[in-house]
């Protein structure tokens, strides 16, 4: 790990590892709290390392501390959920790769919520010695191609909950404007860099931005298309079209969401959108058609960045909107039942329930 002043949340993450690694290494790189006290007290290797605005050069520092033959590498503010303990049992997975993918969910909102999530493979343990190096000065990123180009890469079900883009974390870290100067400060040394593009759209996203979001996000397609990468990442096209939607932008997102679709056929996120736009243009038997893919596809495919409840409970609720607008009120109650037995947080739901409810009450 790479950390500094993180004594509110780095006890968490080291007692989540403690019996899973055999060593702790640590990069500090200026705390002014308790951190190095609490990393030492797990028998962590502390090693201080001189802020210079770039993550991978101080993760790659750590790594050359690393005697292990796997490296497992976190973030302070994350946490190994490891519900089955032989999972380092299965030495096929040790033998047949080099790096193993995990799922990666992160939290985001006011608390800890689990409908509350986004959540994807990432991966997060992988072999040592191989040359394998982290890139990028921000939202930093294991270099793995000639891994994957070797089908080396594996996959892993230890979880990891990232708690880092809780509101009050991120306001207690300053993270989005320190985000944004390096991206910004990285542009200007690359600025044809459709990844540094994308991470300031979130970025911008994040912080209710959305007119600098969208432009970012588009500059980073088009950045990709013209260095022949096609289609571009998925995860562009969902950012994309959420901003669409929270601006109102009906027109403007349709008919381009179908090519989108067919782009990433499989994807939940992108046909929960199509069928957003759908049903806010009236068309209301394409909606409906639209959610009900939503819900067969479901939302445990971890190749994508996707949204908790896209393929669930929040797929339920829009399907219940659209059999009401098409008089469909039995029908209606029982998606809306449906959508609060699988989410009983989610608020609209139940409001759109009881609403029907009481209207048919003599």
């Amino acid at each position: 790990m790479i950390v500094r002043d993180e004594e509110n949340c780095i006890k968490r993450c080291l007692d989540s590892v403690k019996h899973l690694v055999d060593e702790i290494v640590i990069v500090d790189t200026g705390s002014v709290d308790r951190t190095i006290e609490i990393c030492h007290s797990y028998n962590a290797q502390v090693y201080s390392y001189p802020w210079n605005d770039n993550f991978a050069e101080a993760r790659n520092f750590g790594l050359d501390k690393v005697s292990g033959e796997w490296i497992l590498w976190l973030d302070a503010d994350e946490e190994v959920i490891w519900d089955d303990k032989d999972i380092l049992s299965d030495h096929s997975l040790f033998e047949d790769y080099d790096a193993l993918s995990v799922p990666l969910i992160n939290f985001y909102g006011d608390q800890v919520d689990f409908d509350q999530v986004a959540q994807i493979a990432q991966p997060r343990i992988f072999r040592n010695q191989k040359g394998f190096r982290f890139e990028n000065k921000i939202h930093e990123w294991l270099n793995l191609s000639t891994a994957y180009a070797q089908n080396r890469v594996g996959f892993m079900d230890l979880k990891i909950y990232h708690y880092g883009y809780i509101n009050n974390r991120i306001h207690d870290k300053q993270k989005y404007q320190r985000n944004v100067n390096l991206l910004l400060k990285e542009l200007e040394e690359n600025e044809n860099n459709p990844w540094v593009h994308y991470y300031l759209a979130t970025e911008y996203y994040r912080g209710r931005d959305l007119n600098a979001a969208f432009e970012q996000v588009n500059l980073s397609i088009v950045q990709f298309l013209n260095q022949g990468i096609v289609p571009p990442p998925s995860m562009l096209y969902s950012l994309k079209y959420s901003i669409l939607i929270e601006t109102g932008s009906w027109d403007g997102a349709w008919p381009s969401i179908q090519s989108a679709v067919k782009m990433f056929p499989d994807y939940v996120d992108l046909k929960f959108y199509m069928g957003v736009i759908l049903y806010y243009k009236k068309m209301i038997t394409e909606a409906l058609k639209a959610f009900e893919e939503c819900i067969e596809l479901g939302e445990n495919n971890l190749n994508y960045l996707s949204l908790r409840g896209l393929g669930s409970f929040k797929s339920w609720y829009y399907k219940g909107l659209c059999l009401e607008a098409l008089n469909r009120q039995d029908d209606a109650v029982g998606a809306y039942l449906q959508s609060v037995k699988l989410s009983n947080n989610y608020i609209p739901a139940s409001e759109a329930l009881n609403k029907l409810l009481a209207a048919a009450r003599p």
